[in-house]
């Protein structure tokens, strides 16, 4: 997991962390903060272990702790943030050693991982799942203000 510490503790990395969160303290409904990307990164990875998929490790976290990285600049301008999020990416990746192709593999992931017609047991299936899986709406107290509908929020405990 050298790599992974290697993200969290890149400067861009934390800049835009830090800018989320400024942009999010008044936010009622959920947060893009370490939280949600922890809980995305572990629950892509008890799916990936559960059926058997055979995506490394470090892929798996690399998405999940990067997928909503550009959601500041979806508040401040307006771009769609898986688009946002793919971009600032990048660079973030290979400052932390990842290779071409497994930049490509995660990059292609995180700008579909708010399509829910990705292809079966695919790496952008598997961050879109659980990235929906991650929210505890059963706790939420904004419940009422959300624009999930009853069906999509997680009511019950799955991961």
């Amino acid at each position: 997991m050298n790599r992974i510490n290697k993200i969290i503790n890149n400067g861009k990395y934390i800049e835009y962390i830090d800018k989320i969160n400024e942009l999010e303290i008044n936010r009622e409904l959920c947060h893009h903060d370490m939280q949600h990307f922890m809980d995305v990164s572990r629950i892509m990875y008890i799916i990936n272990l559960e059926n058997k998929f055979s995506f490394d490790k470090e892929i798996i976290y690399a998405c999940g702790l990067l997928h909503d990285i550009g959601r500041w600049q979806q508040y401040e301008s307006n771009i769609p943030h898986e688009i946002a999020s793919a971009n600032l990416s990048q660079e973030i990746l290979k400052h932390c050693y990842f290779n071409e192709k497994e930049i490509e593999e995660i990059l292609e992931a995180i700008k579909n991982h708010r399509n829910k017609e990705n292809e079966k047991n695919s790496l952008s299936e598997l961050l879109y799942r659980s990235d929906k899986l991650s929210r505890a709406c059963f706790k939420c107290s904004a419940q009422k203000q959300c624009n999930w509908s009853d069906e999509k929020k997680n009511l019950n405990i799955k991961y």
